[in-house]
């Protein structure tokens, strides 16, 4: 689990427990923020000062442990409750399908209520109860059934993979370009200090098809297949021998989740003839949840105002620059309560990224005074509606499949430069 500050009384899911990296001051005196970040753009926290900086994580301390002080029955309440609603949801939404080859007057009521309930299970199951479970929030109720070490989620990603690449790797290295691997899942090019290639012509295209197939992009990036393909002619026996132990972990966990959604549930189904409606009502409550799961993902990272940081910018990190990178680096999403649980309480990103391991439900409680506390310290709080922010990333993609702009130059023309070069050294590899 990653969380900034140290606090002795959180039970760690992992041996290591707190990012060492993190310390409340700086052995030596932190310096003063340049007024433009490496690649020209305004830096939004260069008025702050070091002393500044480390007030901010002072403030941000006393909030979380306020917070983390009054956890208690309505909190266990709250999660509780949501597992309960998730889980009958499921098993009526299930029951329902049983009858989904049924017509009235040429609908399928069955079908559709059957899809749409199991739809919105899977949605909560994977992101208000899976992720924040295995975050850690509820693991100060000691209940062994509600706990990041146990949970296993309805996802084709292991827990156990996905917690190391999220909680350890981008909870901790978050919009650190070439150490954060979360931007852009390395298939997407999202931020213009990123370097582009030919290959980000076509990110639009990748994008919509990583939305659609997201539980297995997610495996896969877990796995981390993409790092195991580019290297594995470097690797040691050893390091082959890991991969192929967690990739055998992942192909089980797949073989798990379709065995139950597209064999057993419709094989259930037979007896009314539904066996064809309930598979398809599967499919498409898995699609609905990847494509729900992954926008509400783009929208807390990838929006306009987000900031990416240098590896460099993070060297002798302390506690209140880590807190500062985590206010810049995510952005919120506005709407109604129930907004909020079916997003998983992702739409508080900004809260979510400062205390990671604080109960979900406590998020909107908070908002206001992190809101309140960027805005005395002058940053900026990035939120806006589901469909402004998600169209706002879905915009970003496509202008980012281009090279930047730079004067003096189309970029059209960088693009048939790029695709000359190509094609020249894939002629003289033939000729070769």
């Amino acid at each position: 689990m990653t969380l900034a500050p140290q606090r002795a009384d959180h039970a760690s899911t992992k041996p290591q427990g707190i990012n060492p990296r993190l310390r409340v001051t700086s052995d030596e005196p932190r310096p003063q923020r340049a007024a433009l970040t490496g690649t020209g753009r305004p830096n939004p926290a260069a008025h702050l000062s070091p002393d500044d900086i480390e007030g901010i994580g002072h403030e941000l301390d006393a909030l979380r442990q306020e917070v983390m002080d009054s956890r208690g029955d309505r909190d266990a309440a709250y999660i509780r409750k949501v597992i309960r609603t998730q889980r009958y949801l499921e098993m009526g939404s299930r029951a329902l399908l049983l009858f989904s080859n049924v017509k009235v007057k040429g609908f399928r009521p069955a079908w559709w209520l059957g899809t749409a309930g199991l739809s919105v299970s899977k949605i909560l199951e994977n992101m208000e109860i899976g992720h924040n479970v295995m975050h850690g929030q509820w693991d100060w109720m000691r209940d062994p059934k509600i706990h990041s070490t146990a949970w296993e989620w309805d996802n084709a990603s292991p827990a156990s993979q996905w917690k190391h690449s999220h909680n350890e790797i981008h909870h901790t290295f978050t919009n650190v370009l070439g150490r954060d691997n979360d931007l852009g899942y390395g298939i997407l090019r999202v931020d213009e200090d990123q370097p582009w290639s030919l290959f980000y012509l076509f990110q639009p295209i990748w994008h919509v098809g990583n939305a659609l197939v997201f539980e297995y992009s997610i495996a896969a990036y877990d796995l981390e297949l993409g790092g195991y393909l580019a290297k594995r002619e470097r690797m040691s026996e050893e390091e082959k021998a890991t991969f192929r132990a967690n990739r055998n972990e992942v192909l089980q966990k797949i073989k798990r989740q379709a065995t139950k959604d597209y064999v057993v549930h419709p094989a259930l189904s037979a007896v009314s003839g539904s066996s064809r409606t309930t598979l398809t009502a599967n499919v498409v409550a898995n699609l609905v949840r990847n494509l729900w799961t992954n926008t509400v993902i783009i929208c807390g990272h990838f929006p306009p105002g987000i900031s990416t940081f240098e590896k460099t910018s993070i060297d002798g990190e302390t506690r209140g620059e880590w807190y500062l990178r985590q206010m810049l680096g995510s952005g919120n999403i506005s709407g109604t309560k129930a907004m909020h649980v079916i997003t998983g309480n992702l739409s508080h990103q900004i809260e979510h990224h400062l205390f990671p391991d604080m109960p979900s439900n406590r998020y909107a409680e908070i908002a206001p005074r992190i809101r309140d506390l960027m805005q005395r310290n002058d940053l900026p709080y990035v939120t806006g509606s589901l469909w402004k922010q998600a169209a706002s990333v879905y915009l970003k993609v496509v202008q980012l499949s281009l090279p930047n702009k730079v004067e003096g130059e189309r970029r059209r023309d960088v693009v048939r430069r790029e695709l000359g070069k190509a094609w020249r050294s894939k002629k003289l590899g033939r000729r070769y």
